[in-house]
C-alpha cells in the first residue's frame, strides 16, 4: 500500500521538534567552549599549567572544574546516541527492515568521521565528531540490543573506559600537551596530526557508557516527553549534578594547587572525577528537560536563540574552533599566552554567545539547519529527490 505523498527522510520540522535536546545541545556548548578555552591557555600557549593569579583565577577555575571539566561531553555522547536512536526508530517505524536501518546508521558515521578527521587535522586536534562517527560505524548493531545487555555493556565501559583514560592522562597526556608552545602554523599541523591519532581512541573508550545511556533513554522518550518521566528526570537531576560537585572537589584541590598528591593517588582523583562526571552531564540533561518542560509552547527569544544553537550544533561546535584558531595561537592573535584563567573562561563565554548570535540568524533567515548539518544530511539520504523516492519505495510493500 502506498501513500499519496511520503515525506522524505532527514531532519524533523523545526515546528515539531522537541525543545529538551535542542536547549541541552545550545547550553552545553557553553561547558565545552569555556573548557576547550581554560585548556587552550596550556595546550598551545606554553604555558605550564593555570595561571591562578589571584582570587578571581583561582575561582574561575575551580568552576571549571566543578561543574564543567568532564561534565559537557558525556552529556554530548548520550545526545549523540538519542539522536542516533531516534533515527533508528523513526525509519523502523516507517517500515524500514534493519539492513537499510543499520546501512543509514553506518553511512551517517562514515561522514561523521570524515568530517571530524578533516576538523581534527586542519583546525582542532580534540575532535569529537569523528569520536561519535566511529561509534555509530562499530555500535549501530546495538539498537537491536534488549535493555538488560545494553546496560550491562555501557556500565562495563563506563567503568573499564574511564579507568584506561585515567591511568593515560596521568602519563603520556600531561607530557604530550602540557607547555607546548605552537609557534607556526606548520607545528600547530604536525602536532594535530601526531595528536589525532593519540586522543580518538582514548575519546571513544569514555563515550561508549554516555551513548549507550542515551539509546536507551530515546526508547522511552525522556526528553521527547518529559512530562511522562518528571519524578525520573527529578530524581536524576538532584542526585547527578549535587554527586558530580561534591565528586569533584578532590580534583578540583588540585588543580588549584591546593593539594597535590602522588601520582597513583591523582590518577585515582581524576578517574573519580570522570566518573562522578557521566552523573552531572545526565544530571545536566535532566534538569534542561524539566526546564524545556516547565518553559513548554512560551519560548521567548533567549530560549528560541538557544534551541537554534542546539538544532546547529555541529555548525557551533565547528565555529568555536575556528574562533581558537584565530584567537590562541602565536602565529594568530597569540592569546592563549596572554590570558589569564578567569580571561580564558571569559573569552570561552564569549565565543559561544557569538555562535549562538549567529545560529539565531540563520533561523531568522530561514535556514532550517546549519551548513554542516545540511551537509551531514545531504551525504546521509542523498539529495532530495532521491530521499523522497526511497521514502515512497518504503511506503508501499
Amino acid at each position: 500500500m502506498s501513500t499519496p505523498s511520503s515525506p522524505a527522510p532527514g531532519a524533523v520540522p523545526a515546528a515539531r521538534r522537541s525543545l529538551a535536546p535542542d536547549l541541552a545541545r545550545g547550553l552545553m556548548l557553553l561547558v565545552i567552549a569555556t573548557v576547550h578555552a581554560h585548556m587552550f591557555r596550556i595546550a598551545v600557549g606554553g604555558n605550564a599549567g593555570y595561571s591562578l593569579d589571584g582570587p578571581l583565577d583561582t575561582a574561575a577555575t575551580a568552576a571549571v572544574a566543578l561543574f564543567a571539566e568532564n561534565r559537557g561531553y558525556p552529556m554530548f555522547a548520550a545526545l549523540f546516541g538519542y539522536g542516533l536512536a531516534q533515527i533508528a526508530l523513526r525509519r523502523t517505524a516507517e517500515g524500514r527492515e534493519w539492513p537499510w536501518v543499520r546501512r543509514l546508521l553506518r553511512r551517517r558515521g562514515r561522514w561523521l568521521v570524515a568530517i571530524g578527521l578533516a576538523h581534527g587535522i586542519l583546525i582542532f586536534f580534540g575532535d569529537i565528531i569523528a569520536v561519535y562517527g566511529l561509534i555509530a560505524l562499530l555500535f549501530a548493531g546495538v539498537m537491536r540490543w534488549t535493555d538488560r545487555r545494553l546496560l550491562a555493556t555501557a556500565l562495563a565501559w563506563g567503568s573499564a573506559g574511564t579507568l584506561a583514560y585515567a591511568a593515560v592522562n596521568g602519563l603520556a597526556m600531561g607530557a604530550a600537551v602540557e607547555g607546548a608552545t605552537v609557534a607556526s602554523p606548520l607545528d600547530d599541523l604536525v602536532m594535530r596530526v601526531v595528536m589525532v591519532p593519540f586522543f580518538v581512541p582514548l575519546l571513544i573508550v569514555i563515550s561508549v557508557f554516555p551513548f549507550m545511556a542515551g539509546v536507551w533513554a530515546a526508547r522511552r522518550r525522556l526528553l521527547e516527553e518529559p512530562e511522562r518521566h518528571r519524578a525520573f528526570l527529578t530524581r536524576l537531576a538532584a542526585i547527578g549534578i549535587p554527586a558530580a560537585v561534591v565528586g569533584g572537589v578532590p580534583y578540583m584541590l588540585t588543580t588549584i594547587e591546593v593539594w597535590q598528591p602522588a601520582a597513583p593517588v591523582a590518577a585515582g582523583v581524576f578517574w573519580l572525577h570522570m566518573l562522578v562526571g557521566y552523573a552531572g552531564g545526565f544530571g545536566y540533561a535532566a534538569l534542561i528537560a524539566l526546564v524545556a518542560l516547565r518553559v513548554g509552547d512560551r519560548r521567548g527569544p533567549i530560549v528560541t536563540a538557544l534551541a537554534a544553537t542546539g538544532q546547529r550544533s555541529m555548525t557551533s561546535y565547528l565555529l568555536q574552533s575556528v574562533a581558537w584558531l584565530v584567537l590562541m595561537p602565536a602565529y594568530t592573535l597569540g592569546l592563549a599566552a596572554e590570558l589569564g584563567d578567569a580571561a580564558a573562561v571569559g573569552i570561552g563565554a564569549a565565543v559561544w554567545l557569538a555562535t549562538v548570535v549567529l545560529a539565531d540568524l540563520m533561523r531568522r533567515a530561514g535556514f532550517k539547519q546549519g551548513p554542516a548539518e545540511w551537509f551531514l544530511r545531504r551525504m546521509t539520504y542523498g539529495t532530495p529527490v532521491k530521499a523522497r523516492q526511497e521514502a515512497k519505495e518504503g511506503a508501499s510493500a
